[in-house]
């Protein structure tokens, strides 16, 4: 009798974890989400760098346009909107 009343109790434990697991975010998309959210916040790191990069040489110039809009690029394909900024 003991041992039925044992895997019944391992049975009830068991549907709990799995209730838990349903209704828990899936761990990939949490770190997904971490991942999204660091590259969101290096990309906005590297264009303020270069908004504030002052110079005076026209291909440096150049360099740091074309760089910017490929990070800007970059942010907007993450859904980053760059109007409010």
């Amino acid at each position: 009798m003991a041992r039925g009343w044992e895997s019944k109790s391992v049975e009830d434990q068991v549907a709990q974890h799995e209730i838990h697991l349903a209704k828990s975010p899936a761990p990939n998309k949490v770190r997904e989400d971490l991942s999204r959210k660091r590259d969101i916040q290096s990309l906005q790191l590297q264009r303020e760098r270069i908004l504030s990069e002052r110079t005076s040489s026209p291909v440096r110039r150049a360099a740091l346009g074309a760089a910017l809009a490929e990070i800007e690029g970059r942010l907007k394909a993450l859904g980053v909107d760059l109007s409010s900024e």
